[in-house]
């Protein structure tokens, strides 16, 4: 099996090659550019393989398939939330979220090796292009499952007073009073959530519009927030986040 990694982080790269290594696929090429990719695909064979970043320092990577007809299976690696890739599934390509899991690219060698004599799998490539070129496009998440000892409860975004970010942990706040442990993280939730709706005013909050109930001045030209019910600790705007807040809130 031939296979090759397009990825324009060297290091990144790399650690791929790594891992695929370790379950015994050998990577024979490294590109890091759309053209680099497209110079490489018009004087050589097609691999059985692509290991595929979106987002390449010189563009999408689409723009490879633009201007080349390559028949290889692709696995998509990208670190886009799982929202913005509805149109992977719905075109049936392979994908992995960024930083990879072991367990997880394996699972997807093995399902790419159960398929290598069948013909690849036919997508339009155009459609995903316009949906990361426009991004106004995608659908936000609405709601959250949460356990509650062995039992698990749906909150929807219109219920979330806001998220918070205590000992290590990611927490809903709802308007009921009550906390709630999520498994992510506030990078992860910037992606998933509206950004019509919500703000992530710091390292620690992200507060939805409607949850604002006043705005203080604070030292250091910050901005104090609050929130219907939410009293375990100060909602503070960072000073840097402050001009985007007030652009936010129009």
């Amino acid at each position: 099996m031939t296979t090759i990694i397009i990825e324009d982080e060297k290091p990144a790269a790399r650690l791929l090659q790594r891992k695929l290594s370790k379950i015994g696929i050998e990577t024979q090429v490294m590109l890091h550019s759309v053209e680099e990719a497209t110079i490489w695909f018009g004087e050589n064979v097609h691999p059985d393989l692509i290991f595929l970043d979106i987002q390449l320092s010189d563009g999408l990577s689409f723009e490879i398939f633009e201007n080349i007809d390559i028949k290889s299976a692709v696995i998509f690696t990208t670190a886009y939330d799982e929202y913005a890739l509805q149109a992977f599934k719905l075109n049936s390509i392979d994908y992995l979220l960024k930083p990879i899991d072991d367990e997880d690219l394996e699972a997807a060698v093995l399902k790419f090796q159960s398929r290598i004599n069948q013909n690849p799998p036919s997508f339009d490539y155009q459609q995903i292009r316009y949906m990361f070129a426009n991004p106004d496009s995608k659908s936000y998440k609405k709601r959250f499952t949460v356990k509650i000892g062995q039992h698990l409860k749906v909150i929807g975004t219109d219920e979330i007073e806001c998220f918070f970010s205590e000992n290590k942990g990611t927490y809903i706040h709802t308007y009921e009073n009550r906390n709630y442990l999520i498994d992510t993280t506030l990078e992860m939730l910037e992606d998933e959530l509206d950004p019509a709706e919500f703000f992530r005013i710091s390292r620690k909050y992200i507060v939805p519009m409607k949850a604002v109930r006043e705005i203080i001045m604070y030292s250091n030209s910050r901005l104090k927030v609050m929130l219907p019910t939410f009293r375990d600790d100060e909602v503070i705007v960072s000073r840097e986040k402050v001009p985007d807040f007030r652009k936010w809130l129009g």
